[in-house]
């Protein structure tokens, strides 16, 4: 009984260190990521137009983005996630 109540101990705390460092670590609202996004976009030298900042709200992050003309694919610069609770 003591094995399972100390398994148990550890996982309950190992989750709720998980959940609170993903809580920490996020940008507190969409619009600091936004302003993140656009900013960071604003630093490159190229400013063409293969670059750009998009919101996905299936995972609430914004997304900085580089176009591939021959590719449906964008190559993903660096995403900025944020809380959305």
């Amino acid at each position: 009984m003591k094995v399972f109540d100390l398994i148990f101990k550890a996982l309950l705390s190992s989750i709720i260190i998980g959940i609170l460092t993903f809580w920490f670590t996020g940008i507190g609202s969409a619009f600091e990521a936004d302003r993140s996004c656009h900013v960071l976009l604003s630093k490159y030298a190229n400013k063409s137009d293969d670059l750009g900042c998009d919101h996905d709200t299936e995972t609430h992050q914004w997304i900085l983005y580089k176009n591939i003309q021959d590719s449906y694919d964008a190559e993903v610069i660096k995403k900025f996630r944020y809380r959305f609770l």
